[in-house]
């Protein structure tokens, strides 16, 4: 009971302007409201290696960050510069093209590559109704099949049909504007993949501690949340926007086949397939067996993209301010840290960059009920329709985009996006909510700086 005792002190004494925050230097009105900075400017604080590589590991990270920005054609050239295999239907033409902002790795440009790559080579697409120049990236999935049934797969957005290096290809494009109108699309943007191999280096046991350690102050605000499963081994999965993916491997390969169509060893089946159309033998993306080097033949793209998010560091954050340390401990304070745990423990590892490192993601690794507000319909493994993984922080000071579909570029109104009927965040940001406007620009000031 002390320690509900405890935090409801806390909370109080935030609502009333103290809690031991320094006010002295802060000038700003009683009415003013708190107001998103924006992206933090400044270089990419993301996009290199993770810390103690060798000199040969370093030399891997340059190719396979080579490999993750290659873009894809449908046979590749003649030289083979080329990654082959896109299609027939896509979302994008190489990893690099979506994980892109502010460094390889990220997430959506302020300038959407889709359009560009739509009409790439000759190819006829239209440009679906939910996609802008200047919004996010975006896949679309479909909640019902046409007989009611559950859907809740991908629907590529563009075809190879016309493309000069696809002759002979006949594939339509989804019929989105009638899906829109039943109200049957939704969409989900790439998650930044920046020090994901830390996060591959969590171990359940981790998880789950953490998950049990604040489970009386989580029941307080109503917060539950649990674990996604992987099906097969009942382990915990934590790639993905329900956390739905076991590890980066399976990630890649699912994200190879899912998004640029490219059938690998982990998913051999080709999607969207429609006669004349299939241009490669099967799978696509495979070990090269007549390479004659020593070690019998060269990796895949699925492993040389593991490979690049396993070395991938993770953001480095501003240095601090009274306003960002302020921050911090209100975000504590009012309970966004019980689901945005600020750090975890990795394991032991090959790498010492990723052995029982502190890895200060701000995500719980948990699946929540996020209300109807944010509810897309879909379910994955055991998250179910209004429930998502804590989205890891890091980073998030150079976001462009919030939210699993990307539906805002303000961060309050991301925030109070968490609250609606259903919500385990509900009791947070009415926390949130009655906080004076320089403690929320102090929150803000603080998100801004991961």
């Amino acid at each position: 009971m002390h320690i509900y005792k405890s935090l409801k002190r806390r909370i109080k004494l935030l609502l009333l302007g103290g809690a031991g925050f320094a006010l002295a230097g802060i000038h700003l009105n009683a009415q003013s409201a708190a107001v998103d900075p924006g992206v933090r400017p400044g270089p990419p604080a993301a996009g290199g290696p993770i810390q103690g590589l060798t000199s040969d590991q370093n030399d891997l990270f340059t190719f396979v960050t080579g490999e993750f920005t290659q873009l894809h054609s449908v046979t590749g050239n003649i030289e083979g510069e080329d990654g082959n295999g896109l299609g027939p239907g896509f979302n994008g033409n190489g990893c690099g093209s979506c994980h892109k902002f502010p460094a390889i790795g990220g997430t959506s440009p302020a300038i959407n590559p889709q359009f560009e790559m739509a009409a790439l080579d000759g190819a006829q697409n239209s440009m679906p109704p939910f996609l802008s120049i200047d919004g996010p990236i975006r896949e679309a999935r479909f909640v019902r099949n046409p007989d009611g049934s559950p859907d809740g797969t991908v629907h590529n957005l563009f075809t190879i049909q016309g493309r000069t290096d696809a002759p002979g290809c006949n594939l339509s494009q989804p019929d989105f504007a009638h899906e829109m109108a039943n109200v049957n699309v939704v969409f989900r943007i790439p998650t930044p993949v920046f020090g994901a191999g830390l996060i591959d280096n969590i171990s359940d046991e981790t998880i789950l501690a953490n998950k049990n350690a604040s489970s009386m102050l989580r029941r307080y605000l109503n917060i539950g949340g649990h674990e996604n499963r992987n099906p097969n081994d009942g382990t915990i999965t934590k790639f993905g926007w329900k956390a739905q993916d076991k590890s980066l491997l399976m990630f890649s390969g699912e994200a190879y086949n899912v998004e640029m169509g490219v059938t690998n060893e982990l998913f051999a089946t080709e999607r969207n397939m429609v006669p004349g159309c299939n241009f490669n033998t099967q799978p696509e993306d495979h070990l090269d067996f007549d390479d004659d080097s020593p070690n019998g033949g060269e990796t895949s793209g699925t492993q040389n993209f593991t490979t690049f998010m396993r070395l991938l560091a993770p953001p480095t954050p501003a240095p601090d301010t009274p306003s960002i340390v302020r921050g911090r401990d209100a975000f504590a304070s009012i309970g966004c840290a019980l689901c945005h745990t600020p750090s975890l423990m990795t394991s032991d590892s090959d790498l010492p960059g990723l052995a029982n490192q502190q890895a200060n993601l701000y995500s719980d690794l948990l699946v929540h009920h996020m209300g109807v507000g944010l509810a897309d319909g879909i379910t994955q493994g055991n998250a179910g329709p209004d429930e998502f993984r804590t989205a890891p922080l890091w980073g998030l000071g150079q976001r462009i985009f919030f939210l699993h579909d990307g539906r805002t570029k303000d961060l309050i109104e991301a925030i109070q996006a968490h609250k609606s009927d259903g919500s385990e965040a509900n009791l947070v940001i009415q926390n949130f909510n009655q906080l004076q406007p320089w403690i929320q620009q102090d929150i803000l000031n603080f998100l801004r700086s991961l």
